[in-house]
């Protein structure tokens, strides 16, 4: 049987480069396809089994200015806000469930705001929306009378407020909850008025130095360029990297021996660049492993020296968590009954994964336990050699417990950071953009 050797990039004509490209940009074509197909057919399923509503008449009630805050998984999500490619997001889930229940007529007047937004695969505890919901009050804090309602005639309760939270969780996935809820003054915003965001990174111990990542975390605080920790998002209109950290720690959390003790990376600041926690978390891992100095930060904070940021990948998006989000003044009710409900929820999710991962870390310690042949032996075959087989045996004890959370494949021979390809300045992206802008005006005007 013929064997075809793999041939490297570097090693090809331009020609057959070209062709390589094509061939990609075929299988990516055809992935999307599949994506899209498979991604219609769950949407027509759902709207399948969604029952047509009977007209409501929202003209019989006010609305209520309120900040909800809710937890999520993000593992199977493709991130909070809504996007246009896909409805495979937390926000969408969310006004699924907010129209369902009748508690808002539709997104564009509901007054809507949000705390983060979160990737995709990142997960929260503390995210917080504000929005005007349906209520059952005709006065109170944050009601605000419907113009030509008929709220004060309407029959029925109008002392008792609608059960937010239990509502929104009897039709909201089993991975996004409501956690609780608070009336605020109709000029809230959740993404305005939020006065510091927290940020956690869970990781395995693994090789990691962890008072060393801490103290190269400390020197992240206070206000700094960050476009060296983050990735630009020029296209966007984000020409400013300026952001004030407030504080950081690195601290081990779990129990445990070895490298499979669970540890925290902690940031609180005021506010965030596109992936900035994930890139901070990937330079101190390469603290923490011993390939570059605690003073990298320092270099890579000192845009005049470092104006390009040199190209590294980013830490997983997994262990990521916008775990909490504070506000001045707001006074969160919880449900008893429903946060009852809450925590069995979640208890029964963590049953699940504490069950697989102990599955798991069964059959790390039955093979870490097994002594096996040193490196360069062999292992004898007969009973002449039991012995000396015995002593040229050991257990094998490997820290990589940590090493999935870095994108991208590892180099034989580490290349230090500041010696690596740097990705374009600011400015180069500024004018590239501007161009862009411009070249897609012309167009415009001449398809006019």
């Amino acid at each position: 049987m013929a064997h075809s050797e793999t041939r490297k990039p570097e090693d090809l004509t331009r020609e057959e480069l070209i062709v390589k490209v094509r061939e990609l940009e075929d299988i990516v074509t055809r992935l999307q396809s599949t994506d899209n197909t498979a991604e219609q057919s769950a949407t027509q399923k759902r709207q399948r089994r969604q029952k047509p509503q009977r007209a409501f008449d929202f003209t019989k009630y006010n609305t209520r200015h309120v900040a909800l805050k809710i937890a999520y998984l993000g593992w199977s999500y493709d991130g909070f806000q809504s996007q246009d490619t896909t409805d495979n997001t937390i926000e969408a889930r969310l006004f699924e469930s907010l129209t369902k229940t009748r508690l808002v007529e539709k997104r564009q007047t509901s007054n809507y705001h949000r705390c983060g937004r979160t990737d995709k695969g990142v997960s929260a505890f503390g995210q917080v929306i504000s929005l005007d919901l349906r209520t059952n009050l005709t006065e109170g804090a944050g009601v605000i009378p419907r113009p030509e309602g008929t709220a004060n005639h309407r029959e029925g309760d109008k002392t008792t407020e609608i059960k937010y939270v239990y509502i929104l969780n009897k039709v909201l996935p089993p991975d996004i909850r409501a956690l609780t809820w608070a009336p605020v003054d109709p000029d809230f915003s959740a993404r305005f008025s939020c006065l510091q965001r927290t940020y956690k990174y869970f990781f395995p111990k693994g090789n990691l130095d962890t008072q060393r990542m801490h103290l190269a975390g400390q020197k992240l605080v206070g206000e700094h360029d960050f476009r060296n920790f983050c990735k630009m998002d020029v296209a966007n209109g984000v020409v400013t990297f300026i952001r004030r950290i407030i504080s950081t720690h690195v601290r081990v959390t779990g129990v445990g021996t070895g490298g499979y003790q669970m540890c925290e990376f902690q940031v609180i600041g005021n506010a965030f660049l596109w992936h900035q926690v994930r890139c901070m978390v990937a330079v101190l891992f390469l603290i923490g492993q011993g390939q570059e100095e605690p003073s990298i930060v320092d270099d890579l904070l000192d845009v005049d020296r470092h104006p390009r940021k040199p190209q590294y990948h980013m830490a997983s998006e997994l262990p990521l968590v916008l775990y909490d989000s504070t506000f001045d003044g707001v006074d969160w009710i919880y449900e008893r009954e429903t946060h009852e409900q809450t925590l069995h929820h979640l208890q029964k999710v963590w049953c699940g994964h504490v069950i697989k991962t102990n599955i798991v870390k069964s059959m790390l310690d039955s093979l870490e336990n097994v002594e096996v042949p040193r490196d360069g032996e062999k292992e004898g075959g007969g009973l002449e050699g039991e012995m000396e087989d015995r002593e040229s045996r050991s257990r094998v004890e490997i820290l990589k417990q940590n090493e999935s959370l870095i994108e991208g494949t590892r180099t034989k021979v580490y290349r230090p950071l500041l010696e690596r390809q740097k990705c374009e300045s600011l400015e180069d992206r500024i004018e590239h953009y501007s161009k862009k802008r411009k070249l897609d005006a012309i167009d415009t005007d001449q398809s006019s």
